[in-house]
């Protein structure tokens, strides 16, 4: 009899232990799925940028890696808020419909905040205070400003501020949409365009370095633009991004990376929008 009931109470255990087994196994595979709790596997983003845009980012022809101003923001960024991510280059009017898709996580391309595109997707604290610039040739005595374009051939970016302000300028003889600024700069030095109507910074740095001599900025900087981040509407990313912006503009990093790309420290911080 005490072997029966020793036997049985064995049998009870075991039966017990297959049972807890099988009832926890379930949250083991949703855990090893998902990731542990701790945060060790995390998302890796996918940031969409137009890498046609010297020198905010492009492909590095020496090193074969995505680099520029906006590319070393970035990552600084990341690495600031311990973010895995990828580069997924893309054609700039396609930003904003990926963002609204959700097929990318975030989208750094020096694009200008405006009123239209704060209606379907978020931005981070702007980083970049810009303008436009007129773009000519060198040997042209005749065009110092806007105000000299009237019955003149003006190249631009499609799909830009640049493009939208072009069209407005009273007395173009035609503006000449490119899907990449290269285009436009192509289109002035082989004489086909009087003008290239773009943003500042990569109108000076195009002007210091594979223009130089060839072509030369002229007039004043016209409407004012800052850049930003953009994100998904409802991002919890906007936050924590705006809060590693703002240390940086704080302790230097910001001016640090601003320098190595345009050879000086900024003026002042980007006002907020």
């Amino acid at each position: 009899m005490n072997f029966l009931k020793k036997t049985g109470l064995l049998l009870m255990v075991l039966l017990l232990a297959v049972s807890l087994t099988a009832c926890s196994s379930p949250e083991t595979d949703e855990q090893s799925a998902e990731g542990s709790n701790d945060g060790t596997t995390e998302k890796t983003l996918v940031v969409g940028t137009d890498t046609s845009f010297v020198p905010f980012e492009f492909l590095n022809p020496e090193t074969g890696e995505y680099d520029g101003f906006d590319i070393d923001l970035w990552a600084a960024i990341a690495e600031e808020l311990g973010l895995k991510y990828e580069i997924k280059p893309m054609d700039f009017n396609g930003l904003i419909p990926a963002l609204q898709a959700k097929s990318i996580d975030l989208a750094l391309a020096g694009m200008t905040i405006k009123e239209e595109r704060k209606e379907k997707v978020d931005f981070a604290v702007p980083y970049y205070d810009a303008g436009l610039l007129v773009l000519v040739r060198e040997d042209n005595s005749e065009i110092n400003g806007v105000d000299d374009l009237e019955g003149k051939i003006v190249a631009t970016k499609t799909g830009t501020t640049s493009y939208d302000y072009s069209v407005t300028v009273e007395g173009v003889k035609e503006v000449k949409p490119f899907p990449n600024i290269d285009g436009a700069y192509l289109e002035l030095l082989s004489g086909s365009a009087d003008a290239v109507i773009f943003d500042s910074p990569s109108v000076l740095y195009y002007f210091a370095n594979a223009g130089k001599g060839k072509v030369k900025p002229v007039g004043d900087l016209l409407e004012g633009q800052q850049y930003g981040i953009a994100f998904p509407k409802g991002s919890s990313l906007v936050e924590d991004v705006n809060q590693v912006m703002e240390t940086f503009f704080e302790n230097g990093k910001y001016d640090e990376i601003y320098e190595k790309w345009f050879g000086q420290k900024p003026k002042s911080r980007p006002a907020a929008s």
